[in-house]
Formats: C-alpha cells, sequence, structure tokens
C-alpha cells in the first residue's frame, strides 16, 4: 500500500510494507521524502511520526538544495574528471583501436574511435571504472570478512539511483554504486564494511551502530565526508539520506 500525505508544505510517500522497522528517507537530488512502515501501522501514526522529524527532514533537504554538484560531463578534451578523491583533466584520443583509459599522475587518456559520440565515449569510461573497482573492492572484502566474521558469496557493481551500496543478507551479497570509484578510497572502504555490517545484523538498529562503533569507529567522519563530497550531475548517482526505527 502507498500512499502521500502532506506534513505542512512538504509531501511524503508513505509505503506500507511487511518490514519491521521505520525508514524515513529524503533522496537527492531534490529532496523527495518516502516513509516505509511495517504493513499494520496506520496512516495518522505514520503521520505522526514524520512530523516529529519534521525538523531533521528540512535540515537534510536544505543541505541538499546547498550541496555541491557536478556539472554533466562531455568526455572532451581538458576536462575535470575525480579519481579516488583526486582531480585529473581528461586528454582525448581518436584512433582506429581499441577503445579505453589510461592514467598517470597528471592526466586521464581516453582511447576511442573517430566519431564516437558522447554516449559512447561515457560507456568506456564507466567500463573503466568497473575495472578499478574490480581491482580495489575483492582485497577490501577479504579483509573484512576476516575482521567481521562474516562471508560475501559475491559482489556487483551498478549505478545506482539512491544509495552508495546495499546488502541482500540472505544471499549474502553486496552492491555497491560505481561511483565510488570518484570518491577516496577510505570512503569506499567505508561503504563496504557498512554493507557487510548488515550480514550480522540486517536493520540500522542500536546493535548495528554497536556493530559500526566497534569495528570502524571513524564511521560517522566517512558518512559526513561522503555526503558532502559533490552529488553526480546524473541522477542515478546520489545518495539518499536515512533515519531507521
Amino acid at each position: 500500500m502507498t500512499e502521500t500525505i502532506h506534513v505542512g508544505e512538504i509531501p511524503i510517500t508513505v509505503t506500507l510494507k511487511d518490514v519491521q522497522n521505520v525508514h524515513l528517507s529524503v533522496h537527492p537530488p531534490n529532496g523527495h521524502v518516502t516513509l516505509v512502515a511495517p504493513a499494520s501501522t496506520r496512516l495518522d501514526v505514520a503521520r505522526a511520526y514524520a512530523i516529529s522529524k519534521l525538523g531533521w527532514i528540512r535540515e537534510q533537504q536544505h543541505a541538499l538544495k546547498n550541496q555541491a554538484r557536478e556539472t554533466l560531463r562531455q568526455f572532451i578534451e581538458r576536462e575535470s574528471h575525480y579519481l579516488w578523491g583526486r582531480r585529473y583533466l581528461l586528454a582525448v584520443v581518436y584512433q582506429d583501436a581499441k577503445p579505453g583509459v589510461t592514467f598517470n599522475h597528471k592526466r586521464i587518456t581516453l582511447t576511442v574511435r573517430p566519431g564516437s559520440n558522447v554516449e559512447e565515449r561515457a560507456k568506456v569510461f564507466h567500463e573503466w571504472h568497473k575495472s578499478l573497482l574490480h581491482g580495489a573492492v575483492p582485497s577490501l572484502i577479504q579483509k573484512w570478512e576476516a575482521k567481521l566474521g562474516v562471508e560475501v558469496t559475491n559482489y556487483y557493481l551498478q549505478r545506482m539511483k539512491t544509495k552508495w551500496g546495499s546488502c541482500n543478507p540472505q544471499a549474502k551479497h553486496i552492491r555497491l554504486n560505481t561511483e565510488l570509484v570518484k570518491k577516496p578510497k577510505d570512503l569506499l572502504e567505508y561503504v563496504i564494511v557498512h554493507e557487510m555490517a548488515h550480514l550480522l545484523e540486517p536493520t540500522h538498529n542500536d546493535r548495528f551502530v554497536t556493530i559500526l562503533d566497534e569495528h570502524y569507529p571513524t564511521w560517522r567522519e566517512a558518512r559526513i565526508e561522503l555526503n558532502e563530497l559533490p552529488l553526480s550531475a546524473e541522477s542515478w548517482g546520489n545518495q539518499l539520506i536515512e533515519q531507521s526505527e
């Protein structure tokens, strides 16, 4: 069941489903608000909960409105691109050879066939991003499997509309947003630890917080840094802000 309620001037999409906890989320880029609650929850109770969080909702919407955003990339000569938190200038080489990307301490070089359009250039770049993540993620998963005493049976990389990552505790799978390749590597590690912690505790309850506090005590600072970095120009590249109870 999905309904829209209004709290003051703010519309909130309320979904009642088979969950144990209430999840209140503010979604970039425009601050759309959703509330997911157990199926037995009455709408007036959901409204009362949203009202109690109105200050937090407005605070997050204000932060999103003022957060820096990347300009839409065209993958052209001397365009700025970020890799592991560092800015590089892009060089574009058009030649009749296999497309690919290389980089050194000064620049990223994109090689594409003559006449390639922006979508084709973007696809080559995105595949390169995934290859870099495939090179970084497995060792981090292995490190935290030992620390947390859990097992990840598989991980997936994809463009994600509202999250940096997700976890399927039953299948022991985690998913990671490919935008993480642009962020400092310690933030990639934070997201991996966050999702792997869900293998021990599926919800964002006190036990989940305790697990992060014990194993990754700087997680709050990492979360703040990640949420303050520029949002992607694409709608799929953004992080949701969530409270769960």
